[in-house]
């Protein structure tokens, strides 16, 4: 069945009643870079006037759940640590509930502080945010596996460099116990006015150099998907899923048999939420924003 569209005030009305939980992307949704889509702060406050349970699943791992509510409330909006699920945090609770990651071992991190302050908060230590030193053929012999690192976590990393690929290769290659784990896999980010290269087009260099797979935590895998429902305990009957991608947002709201909501403020047009090929979205609109009118 094609996507519904949402346009007028009693379609807003409708939709809002029948759901008790609402589970929110960020980026693309709830704001664009560091700005807040136009009324999105006034659709949560009537949102939450109303009594709904609102949770915050991202996939983006360089900032902390703790870091996220410092944002939220920048932009002039209320969150707390327990509504946010990101994809690190994922990574985290996964290393040390379903691996039992062991204390002695440390994971090789390439990504932002996001994902290190998630792992060092379960009792993970890890290394590679200081491999910054300049690196050329001459000493790429310097580099050289650990025998205490027990992981590789890959989120996106704003300053990647050659030295920590190699340094995450050769700890994959030479030994076989290494786990490989990503974040998300996300082919692009939208940030500001343009789509940039997400976590999926950097992780790629890993995958092709180490002929390995890693193990995908973010939407739509079923690893955070796990995570989410057994955090929350949803009903999927009275929960929908709000996003702007189709291939991560509303793809992981159809697996964990939730409805969904396709908004056009981030990477997702119309002509592509329509496409028969697509993953397709219970309901579709032009911004989450216009919900606000509710509140008036």
């Amino acid at each position: 069945m094609a996507p519904t569209l949402l346009e007028t005030r009693d379609d807003y009305e409708a939709f809002v009643d029948r759901y008790d939980t609402f589970l929110f992307d960020c980026d693309g949704v709830i704001w664009r870079g560091n700005t807040a889509i136009d009324n999105v702060p006034e659709t949560l406050n009537m949102l939450r006037k109303r009594g709904k349970h609102l949770i915050f699943v991202t996939n983006n791992s360089a900032t902390s759940r703790r870091d996220y509510v410092g944002k939220f409330a920048k932009l002039g909006m209320q969150a707390a640590v327990e509504e946010i699920f990101s994809s690190a945090y994922a990574t985290a609770v996964y290393l040390r509930d379903v691996v039992g990651f062991a204390p002695e071992k440390k994971a090789y991190v390439i990504g932002g502080s996001g994902i290190r302050s998630e792992l060092e908060d379960v009792g993970i230590t890890t290394v590679g945010h200081d491999d910054t030193a300049a690196i050329s053929l001459a000493t790429l012999g310097d580099v050289e596996p650990s025998a205490d690192v027990g992981a590789v976590v890959f989120g996106i990393d704003y300053d990647i460099s050659y030295r920590k690929l190699s340094n995450a290769h050769i700890n994959l290659t030479q030994n076989p116990d290494c786990l490989f784990i990503a974040t998300n896999d996300d082919r692009t980010l939208p940030g500001g006015k343009y789509v940039y290269p997400g976590t999926g087009a950097l992780l790629s260099t890993l995958i092709h150099s180490t002929q390995r797979t890693p193990l995908v935590m973010g939407k739509p895998n079923t690893p955070m998907l796990d995570c989410v429902m057994q955090k929350f305990r949803l009903d999927p009957a009275r929960s929908c899923m709000v996003g702007d991608r189709l291939d991560t947002d509303i793809l992981f709201g159809i697996k964990g048999g939730v409805s969904t909501l396709c908004v056009l403020t981030g990477v997702a047009d119309e002509a592509s939420v329509l496409s028969p090929s697509a993953p397709q979205a219970t309901y579709y609109m032009l911004s989450l924003g216009d919900l606000f009118k509710l509140g008036q």
